[in-house]
């Protein structure tokens, strides 16, 4: 049986297309589901960075600390810091020509023997020791330095409004509003007992307390007789 021309061609041209067709459909299926995956991956990623960032954020949110302030204020309160004005009496053992009595400058200096200007304002008695040891190292061969405070001049509160003297008063210690109300003078007759309050700056910050008067007077809690930090202003209206 002989077959023509056109049928021999016809068959080869429908066997070509029969083994070509599996192959575009499976090249299509993976074109369309290449950026189903793709996208599909990408979102996934969106989601995860999502989650994280929200996980941080909420996790510096709950780590942040809540202190007492109270706490922390008597705990500042406590602990003294050299300051503008302050009387100190720094000694050398053995070293008497280095020995000498200064106060603190305006721009927080004291100027010493060999050593010249030293800013000393924010340290502490123990630290400022410390800190001259060892610049007299170069000078002294193992020096002993001993730092007293003679006279506290920086830390002070301040109390202005209807008050009998206003003024600058010193803070040796721990007071409360009440002892430094009572240093100056106690109210006067015009004076609005329950709007008095306590302008505080904290890192930078104004803040302002309110002061009741009348509940400190009862002294039945402890917390509302305010206790005092250098800087502080009592405001009585």
């Amino acid at each position: 049986m002989k077959l023509s021309l056109k049928t021999v061609l016809g068959l080869a041209i429908s066997g070509i297309l029969l083994y070509l067709a599996p192959l575009g459909a499976a090249q299509q299926a993976g074109s369309t589901d290449g950026p189903k995956d793709k996208d599909s991956a990408s979102s996934a990623d969106n989601a995860s960075r999502k989650a994280n960032a929200t996980g941080k954020e909420t996790k510096k949110a709950e780590d942040i600390p809540v202190r007492s302030a109270n706490k922390t204020e008597q705990m500042d309160a406590s602990v003294y810091h050299i300051g503008v004005e302050d009387d100190l009496q720094i000694s050398v053992w053995k070293e008497p020509e280095l020995s000498t009595t200064v106060v603190v400058r305006p721009d927080g200096m004291i100027t010493l023997p060999l050593l010249s200007d030293i800013y000393v304002v924010g340290l502490q008695t123990m630290e400022l020791q410390a800190l001259l040891t060892e610049k007299l190292k170069p000078f002294v061969n193992e020096p002993q330095v001993t730092v007293v405070v003679r006279g506290i001049k920086s830390r002070k509160v301040y109390v202005y409004g209807q008050i009998n003297k206003a003024g600058a008063y010193p803070l040796v210690g721990r007071k409360t509003v009440l002892e430094v109300l009572a240093e100056a003078g106690g109210l006067n007759l015009f004076a609005k007992k329950g709007s008095i309050y306590v302008l505080r700056t904290t890192a930078g910050k104004k803040e302002r307390i309110p002061f009741n008067y009348n509940s400190a007077l009862k002294g039945k809690n402890a917390a509302d007789n305010l206790e005092l930090l250098p800087g502080d202003i009592v405001v009585v209206p």
